[in-house]
């Protein structure tokens, strides 16, 4: 076949052209876009994920599944990083957040991946169902009266929604009283936005939680991570919370805001169950986008291309669910079949429990406002620029709004704003003791979003 010899020919995405920018606007406006062009270049390609920085994006189902399927020959470890060991990462790159190493189960391999990733699946395991959706819908109602009475009957979803409920619900979990509480949602709030020091206010917080549980265990998921037979040490229980912090709030508030915007959205089917909605998210909106990175073993072949030792290589989760191959047979696949949690030893372990909370927040939500609506079509809300997530900046909602707050455990008063979140996992400064007042540029919040809600709860 002969090839065009007019640039205007080549198609984008061509090496002609460089290697897809996967970050900036352009990208978070049409990412579909930008799969299709790498789809053209086989089940992988490189990619600028980041200024200055490269890696292999498996856009491919089949592909992703035999790499997530694969830690013989792909590791998870990054200090294994050619480009980061040899000084070609920039210090202040944006994907070192995502992609350094920490010592949590996410970038463990092997026996030691093993020891963490039970800890954390056994103790999730001892969540009770029934217990999580009546937290669930005690920190959504919770949220909706904060709102609900605006005069205006108007409210932002994401920020006063979708966004801090799973930070209640996580605190919640963790067993935090209410000044810890505060400081882990500020904290990891803060590390989201860019805060300075929120990650000093985050690592005293846990670390205070920890030293707490330590000296008065209580039936909470930090006590059973303590408690378990892997005997965690205070360093990698703090980290463990952190990953299940970052990894399961972010995306959960991006799930929770697209699925709620599609099933208020023009497009949507009369009749057809949240369930839907949510599977959908995860289907087409994957949260996490483009993460996961693994590093080959050794010199390994993919599509036909070769891809050196210690190389990144993204799975795009986003790309892989919505692979032309695998979408012609779909509706045969399992509805679970997606590829949103993962797959293969690092798939995540609350997967279930996710599903729950997502579907639960919508269903309350539309419980509470009967005539909740979208202020915007669907099809014109903005993403979030990021290669990491799938998420909406913001979603407009209207509804007829109360004239009475309803009592504590239905619908109560007065909440906060978490800030725009990305799918991360922060790093976290590890402070020696109960971190101070003036630690880092956070103000420590007197009577913030968590001890507010538990006010709330308490029908103060």
């Amino acid at each position: 076949m002969q090839q065009p010899r007019d640039p205007q020919e080549i198609p984008p995405g061509c090496p002609a052209h460089g290697n897809v920018q996967m970050y900036g606007p352009a990208f978070g406006a049409d990412p579909d876009s930008h799969y299709a062009r790498l789809r053209l270049l086989g089940p992988s390609a490189t990619v600028d994920i980041a200024p200055d920085v490269q890696a292999e994006l498996v856009t491919s189902y089949d592909a992703a599944l035999y790499v997530l399927q694969n830690p013989a020959s792909f590791v998870r470890d990054s200090r294994r990083w050619n480009a980061l060991n040899e000084g070609r990462v920039p210090a202040d790159s944006p994907a070192l957040p995502m992609m350094g190493y920490r010592p949590n189960a996410l970038f463990s391999d092997g026996a030691a991946h093993a020891r963490l990733r039970r800890a954390v699946t056994d103790s999730l395991a001892t969540v009770n169902e029934h217990q999580l959706i009546r937290q669930t819908q005690q920190s959504a109602n919770y949220l909706i009266s904060q709102f609900s009475t605006d005069i205006r009957g108007q409210a932002e979803l994401m920020a006063e929604y979708a966004q801090p409920l799973p930070l209640l619900v996580f605190s919640d979990l963790f067993g935090c009283p209410p000044d810890i509480g505060d400081r882990v949602i500020a904290g990891i709030s803060g590390i989201f936005e860019g805060t300075p020091g929120a990650d000093v206010v985050l690592g005293g917080a846990l670390t205070e939680l920890i030293a707490l549980k330590r000296r008065r265990p209580t039936d909470d998921l930090t006590t059973r991570l303590m408690d378990h037979p892997a005997q965690l040490s205070d360093e990698e229980l703090l980290h463990q919370l952190v990953t299940l912090l970052s990894g399961g709030t972010a995306p959960l508030a991006a799930t929770i805001g697209t699925s709620s915007a599609l099933y208020l959205g023009e497009d949507w089917q009369v009749g057809l169950p949240v369930e839907d909605a949510v599977s959908q998210t995860l289907w087409n909106y994957a949260p996490i986008a483009n993460y996961a990175a693994h590093y080959p073993t050794h010199d390994v072949e993919l599509g036909g291309r070769t891809i050196r030792a210690n190389d990144p290589v993204l799975v795009s989760f986003a790309a892989a669910n919505t692979d032309p191959r695998l979408t012609q047979h779909r509706e045969q696949l399992s509805a679970k079949a997606h590829l949103a949690f993962g797959a293969g030893p690092h798939a995540c372990p609350a997967k279930d429990p996710a599903f729950m909370i997502a579907v639960t927040a919508v269903e309350t939500l539309l419980n509470q406002l009967h005539d909740v609506e979208l202020r915007v079509p669907f099809k014109s809300l903005a993403w979030a620029p990021s290669p990491w997530s799938r998420s909406l900046v913001t979603l407009p909602i209207r509804f007829t709004p109360r004239a009475v707050p309803q009592a504590a455990g239905s619908a109560g008063t007065a909440a906060g704003q978490a800030g725009q979140q990305q799918t991360a996992a922060p790093s976290v400064t590890h402070a020696a003791g109960p971190s101070r007042p003036d630690a880092g540029a956070v103000p420590q919040p007197k009577g913030g979003l968590f001890s507010r809600f538990l006010a709330w709860t308490r029908g103060e």
